[in-house]
C-alpha cells in the first residue's frame, strides 16, 4: 500500500514483464513512446498487445494509467492510437498548440522544457506562465530539461530548486535524470506531485526490473519518511 501521494510514472516500456513489474511495485502511470525515430519507440501493434495483456491480468493489481508519448504528430494519428491502444493519457513533447491539446481525445500531460543557461530568477516567471497555461486547459504539466535537438526526455537533470518554487503553487510532474539513487533528494528539493523516470531504470539501454523496483521503493520510502516528519512537527 502506498503511504503517500507522490505519483510514479515509468516511461519507455517495451515488454509486458516490465509493465507488470511497474504495476506490482505500485507505479501510477506507465508510458509508451510512439514518437518515430527515437530510441524507445514502440510499434503500435506491439504496444496494443502489451496493454491488452496487462488489462487481462490487472484485476489483482492496482489501477495504472496508460500514457502514450507523442511529438509533433498529426492529431488524427494521435487520436487513432488513443482509441486503438485504449490510452488514458497522451503526453505531448513537441510544439503542439493549445487548441491541438484541447482536441486530443484523452487526458493530456504536457511536457514543459526547462532551460538551464539563464539565471533562475529569469527562468521562473516564464515557467510559471507556461505551467499556468497548461493547467488552464486541464492538462498536467511535466517539467523536463531543455536539450537542443531532443524531443522527448533527455535523461539529464535540471536545477530541482526551480521545480520546488513552482510546486509551492502548482502540482507538477518532475522528469529528467532521476534514478533510484537520487530520487529522494529530488523529492526533498522539488516536492513534486509526481516523478517520471525512463533511462534511470535502465541498464545498457534496456529496462531493468531491479531498478524499476528500487526506484518505486525509494519514492515510497522517501514519502513515508517525510510524512512521519510532518506528523512529528504537527
Amino acid at each position: 500500500t502506498r503511504i503517500s501521494m507522490t505519483k510514479i510514472k515509468i516511461c519507455g516500456l517495451q515488454s509486458i514483464e516490465h509493465v507488470l513489474t511497474a504495476a506490482n511495485a505500485g507505479a501510477d502511470f506507465i508510458g509508451f513512446v510512439f514518437v518515430p525515430g527515437v530510441r524507445r519507440h514502440i510499434a503500435e501493434e506491439k504496444a496494443r498487445e502489451i496493454i491488452e495483456g496487462y488489462k487481462r491480468i490487472k484485476t489483482e493489481l492496482h489501477h495504472i494509467s496508460i500514457v502514450g508519448l507523442f511529438a509533433n504528430q498529426s492529431l488524427d494519428e494521435v487520436n487513432r492510437i488513443v482509441k486503438e491502444c485504449d490510452l488514458d493519457f497522451v503526453q505531448l513533447c513537441g510544439n503542439e498548440s493549445v487548441s491541438y491539446c484541447r482536441r486530443v481525445e484523452s487526458k493530456v500531460i504536457r511536457q514543459i522544457k526547462v532551460e538551464t543557461r539563464s539565471r533562475k530568477e529569469d527562468i521562473l516567471p516564464v515557467l510559471f506562465q507556461h505551467v499556468e497555461q497548461v493547467l488552464s486547459h486541464k492538462s498536467i504539466p511535466l517539467l523536463d530539461r531543455l536539450e537542443d535537438g531532443h524531443l522527448g526526455g533527455t535523461g539529464k537533470a535540471f536545477d530541482w530548486s526551480i521545480a520546488g518554487e513552482i510546486s509551492k503553487s502548482f502540482d507538477i510532474v518532475l522528469a529528467g535524470g532521476l534514478s533510484p539513487e537520487n530520487v529522494d533528494r529530488a523529492l526533498i528539493k522539488a516536492n513534486p506531485w509526481g516523478v517520471d523516470v525512463s533511462s534511470g531504470v535502465e541498464t545498457k539501454g534496456d529496462k531493468d526490473t531491479d531498478k524499476i523496483l528500487d526506484f518505486t521503493k525509494a519514492v515510497q520510502q522517501s514519502d513515508q519518511l517525510r510524512s512521519e516528519r510532518n506528523q512529528e512537527r504537527n
